[in-house]
């Protein structure tokens, strides 16, 4: 087994105070509203919340893709939200994998360059062993040589999931990743995210409205109104069913 690069700090992101705020006066929207959070290496951490919870924009400024409008977000011991762009670029490049909900692939790429294209724009090749390991781990050895529009939708999230992973990130974040699927794929799926924590020790984020996606989760994160209002640790889909009935999160 080929192990993942990880951190060596305590906390893989360490966020304080973060808010968002989007507009201007009577017209702001307040996405986020201080809120702290804290990633530890090699778990699996869901955030759920209704629509319009705050838990994408969390997501995408935990990630370096959105800069809050106050607070402290660190990756890896590295103060994110004063970088330039250049600099935050590359550390995303280093540090950080992103799984979308509508998968992103390059229509015009097959799945093996899609798959590389983090280390292809950093001018680095994979590491062949962990390459080979990795594909077979997502079910994709058949189908390297096709492009997106030739695969199947949970074998385009197989793509984006080994894309992600593919650089050994510190952490992955995951937006919606079986929202877009069927049960079925979505199970597959969810148990290959599941599998990278478990063999690879894959710190992952991933936010989800799906309370079996979530129950995956060593940790669960529930926002409201731009705030976390409770979190707990490991729960079956149940107990988080009945956590989300109780603080009427629908």
């Amino acid at each position: 087994m080929v192990g993942m690069v990880g951190t060596t700090t305590a906390e893989v992101v360490h966020a304080e105070g973060i808010v968002r705020v989007y507009g201007e006066g009577d017209t702001a929207v307040h996405a986020l509203r201080g809120v702290n959070v804290q990633i530890e290496p090699g778990q699996l951490t869901a955030v759920m919340g209704p629509s319009g919870s705050g838990k994408s924009t969390l997501m995408h400024i935990l990630a370096g893709l959105d800069r809050p409008t106050s607070g402290s977000v660190q990756i890896a011991g590295t103060e994110i939200t004063t970088l330039g762009d250049d600099a935050l670029t590359k550390l995303r490049r280093k540090h950080i994998g992103f799984i979308f909900q509508f998968f992103n692939l390059l229509p015009m790429l097959t799945a093996r360059d899609n798959v590389v294209l983090p280390l292809t724009i950093a001018g680095e090749k994979p590491d062949q062993q962990f390459f080979d390991e990795l594909i077979g781990r997502v079910g994709l050895s058949d189908r390297l040589e096709h492009r997106p529009a030739e695969l199947s939708g949970g074998q385009q999230q197989r793509v984006a999931i080994a894309r992600a992973l593919v650089s050994r990130p510190t952490v992955v974040f995951a937006d919606e990743p079986t929202g877009n699927l069927d049960s079925r794929t979505s199970g597959e799926i969810l148990d290959l995210m599941r599998g990278s924590v478990e063999e690879y020790g894959q710190t992952t984020v991933m936010v989800t409205h799906d309370a079996k996606a979530a129950a995956m989760a060593d940790r669960v994160l529930y926002l409201a109104d731009g705030e976390i209002v409770k979190e707990t640790g490991r729960s079956s889909q149940h107990e988080i069913l009945q956590i989300i009935d109780t603080l009427d999160l629908q």
